[in-house]
């Protein structure tokens, strides 16, 4: 299925110039705001999350799992405690280097839109709250390359906040805010299978709750 027009979405084809400039700045702001990043991030519950791609995981465990904008690592460390293989990536060189010291774990230095990527390697994939600052232009490209990257039947997790398909930068952040729909549309036409779909913060009226995370398999 074809993602559906958006009238928000810049009118024009971003070049390469522009994109540079995307990721540059989105990423210069986690540069310069890392440890208040870490501190006001450290304590949140994101086990819900955790859990929903784990149990999506064929075989037994341990897993092989790639934290897609890792950040300080505090996911890297859990999935780590457990016993997984976990490898971290994000394009903030201060948050490569905390998530490196905090999780023990390998954790790579790569922009989202320039990855470099095994392929056939991960069992899942954990997008907690870092696709959303991919270019909508770009989003189809990157979806592939976690397809690729992961094993048959692998689990892609995603968090992301959630909107009426408006894109744009905001607070030095290029950020994309998609609705269920169109972000079904986007990660089905990867080639990818819903398994699960909920919105977070859990227990609270759906107007109160900004995050839709969703779960997918590998078709």
């Amino acid at each position: 299925m074809k993602p559906k027009d958006n009238p928000d979405k810049p009118s024009q084809a971003l070049d390469k110039a522009q994109l540079r400039r995307i990721s540059e700045t989105t990423i210069g702001h986690y540069d310069r705001a890392a440890e208040g990043f870490r501190d006001g991030t450290h304590d949140h519950d994101v086990s819900q999350n955790h859990e929903a791609l784990l149990e999506a995981i064929e075989g037994k465990p341990p897993y092989s799992i790639l934290d897609l904008g890792c950040g300080p690592g505090r996911d890297l460390r859990h999935f780590r405690s457990l016993g997984h293989d976990a490898t971290g990536l994000d394009g903030s060189k201060e948050f490569v280097v905390m998530a490196r010291a905090y999780s023990g774990c390998a954790v790579l230095h790569q922009d989202f839109l320039a990855m470099v990527l095994p392929e056939n390697h991960f069992d899942g994939v954990f997008a907690n709250a870092s696709l959303f600052h991919v270019p909508s232009q770009e989003l189809p490209r990157v979806l592939l390359e976690l397809s690729t990257t992961l094993k048959s039947r692998g689990v892609l997790f995603c968090s992301n906040p959630r909107g009426n398909n408006d894109e744009g930068f905001s607070d030095d952040r290029y950020s994309c805010f998609f609705d269920l729909d169109t972000w079904r549309d986007y990660v089905t036409a990867a080639g990818f299978i819903e398994v699960q779909c909920y919105f977070r913060p859990s227990g609270l009226p759906c107007h109160q709750q900004p995050w839709l995370a969703t779960v997918w398999r590998k078709g």
